[in-house]
């Protein structure tokens, strides 16, 4: 080949390059296309902050995202090169049409519109390639921050907890992280919730959508009253059925030729009890066969909606933190490992009226012996009310009144200017530490708004209860030395053993300092996927799933 054309072609071929935008030389422009009309459309649909052909059409909260993502570019096609989908876009829609795995919908992410887009692109227009490509940068967005901070604010539930810290620079991460990823599914799997718990409830999540596509929904029969072993029961073989579904019975065992609800099936109802936060008595009673009858559909969205609130909680926290689920009515410390450390028994707050807040704080302190203050809110619906039918109540419940910067005024006889004050809201009312005091001999503080803390408490009894909602929104702890000693596990010398005496013998109204914070979430999850592999099921003791079910009908933009 002549010299002078050799150098022509080099030269045409620097020319082409350059005219491109360089895409030869920048890993994450390797998939644009340069079509000034597909450019065109795509400004225009990224002005307007809605492409029609979506399932969810406005996507005005993600046009900054969406604008930041295509500017760098010149507005360039970043899922199609000459005319066709990238292999890059084909990886990120089947991750898309498979988003219900992540608890959470596809549709959300148009599942069922990819093909019909795919095959328009066989013989694409310049608008067919700019609403291809939107629709794939805004769904991947709203995949990516779905999985990252979950689909709805929790602040919009009026929960304490926050997911500002948590949010990505959706544009950076889709150029850096998703388009130039060799497997997006790697590339994606950091962005979860890092707990045991969360990847479980995946888990369980896989499992029972496939109980829920081979059961056939079929109804128990309530009995009029408790159904015991030996006696029949008119629901058996579904009974049995059911039960080798969701494995509470084994596989090789066989139902009775009699219709008699036996031994075998009596065994496998007290794992079902146990699994569904109902008493373990074996027997088949109306609040069993309502749980027995809830569509395993609905046990799908369980799984759903716990995986959302997962989350919502902090991925970087500074110590391994305590777990509180409310409907599980259960405590969990975790290891520096995400592990279980250990865990217990808890009472919440009453589901009608005192309910325990969602939210999350620091533990820093905690007091042996303490004084219980009776909060506002008590005081007024209860304390000042006995005190005013009967002036002996304050001895009587070893109370006393005070200033409100703790002054003691009285533990004895409430004298008329007394009451008065007390009425005016100029003294407040406290219990003095002891065995009856209602915060028991320890409470354990992280400072919030809502003046909730863990703490042990005189009545040990309730925690022998399936349902444990009976505070007045603190939290009671079945075996507080222990977890005493955890949480000051960093402070030389406290063992259970030292921390039991101070509370049985020690002075009153001790403060102790922990030396590293300990972080304390309060979550709500009426589905729990336990570490031998059972998932457990509770009510919806406050109303919480009803309510982001709702939310999340809606579609986008969520609030």
């Amino acid at each position: 080949m002549p010299l002078f054309r050799r150098r022509s072609i080099a030269l045409l071929k620097i020319i082409f390059i350059v005219a491109v935008g360089g895409s030869s030389l920048r890993p994450q422009d390797a998939t644009a296309s340069g079509d000034p009309q597909a450019e065109t459309f795509l400004r225009n649909i990224v002005a307007t902050g809605r492409l029609p052909e979506l399932r969810w059409p406005n996507f005005y909260d993600y046009r900054t995202h969406v604008a930041n993502f295509y500017e760098p570019t010149g507005y360039t096609l970043a899922w199609v090169r000459d005319g066709q989908p990238t292999a890059q876009s084909q990886a990120t829609i089947k991750l898309l049409r498979q988003a219900d795995l992540k608890g959470l919908n596809p549709e959300d992410y148009d599942s069922s519109r990819w093909p019909e887009r795919l095959t328009r692109l066989q013989q694409p227009s310049p608008e067919d390639q700019a609403h291809f490509d939107v629709a794939l940068t805004v769904c991947t967005m709203r995949y990516i921050s779905d999985l990252r901070i979950g689909r709805i604010n929790p602040q919009h539930f009026k929960f304490g907890l926050s997911v500002a810290q948590k949010k990505y620079d959706l544009a950076q991460f889709l150029r850096e992280r998703v388009l130039t990823a060799p497997d997006l599914s790697a590339a994606l799997s950091g962005i979860e919730p890092p707990f045991r718990g969360y990847r479980r409830s995946e888990q369980a999540l896989a499992q029972y959508m496939e109980l829920a596509r081979n059961d056939n929904g079929e109804q128990l029969p309530i009995p009029a009253k408790p159904v015991n072993p030996g006696q029949p029961y008119a629901g058996v073989l579904r009974l049995t059925r059911f039960l080798h579904l969701v494995g509470d019975l084994p596989p090789d065992s066989q139902p009775s030729e009699s219709g008699t609800y036996d031994s075998n099936l009596s065994e496998a109802i007290k794992r079902f009890q146990r699994r569904h936060g109902l008493a373990d008595d074996g027997r088949l009673g109306s609040a069993t066969v309502k749980q027995l009858n809830v569509p395993l559909k609905d046990r799908v969205r369980q799984l759903q909606l716990t995986l959302e609130r997962w989350r919502w909680l902090p991925t970087n926290f500074s110590a391994p933190p305590i777990v509180v689920n409310i409907p599980d009515f259960r405590l969990r410390a975790l290891d520096e490992n995400n592990n279980i450390a250990f865990e217990m028994r808890v009472v919440v707050g009453k589901a009608m009226r005192t309910q325990t807040p969602v939210f999350s704080r620091d533990m820093t302190f905690i007091v042996l012996r303490p004084y219980w203050n009776i909060p506002p809110g008590i005081f007024r619906r209860s304390v000042l009310p006995a005190i005013q039918r009967d002036r002996g109540e304050v001895a009587r419940r070893n109370y006393e009144i005070t200033t409100i910067d703790g002054k003691v005024v009285t533990a004895g006889e409430v004298s008329d200017d007394v009451l008065a004050r007390l009425q005016a809201g100029k003294l407040a009312v406290r219990q003095k530490p002891g065995p009856n005091n209602a915060l028991g001999l320890i409470k354990l503080m992280f400072p919030n708004e809502y003046s909730v803390y863990l703490h042990s408490t005189p009545q040990p009894e309730l925690f022998s209860r399936s349902q444990r909602d009976f505070s007045a929104g603190c939290i009671r702890v079945e075996r507080p030395a222990e977890l005493g000693a955890w949480v000051l596990r960093n402070n030389p010398g406290w063992s259970v053993e030292r921390v039991q005496e101070g509370m049985q013998n020690g002075k009153d109204d001790v403060t102790i300092t922990l030396a590293r914070r300990v972080p304390v979430f309060i979550v709500y999850g009426t589905a729990t996927a336990y570490e031998n592999d059972e998932v457990h099921f509770y009510d919806d003791i406050y109303g919480h799933d009803a309510a982001l079910a709702k939310a999340l009908a809606k579609g986008y933009p969520y609030p």
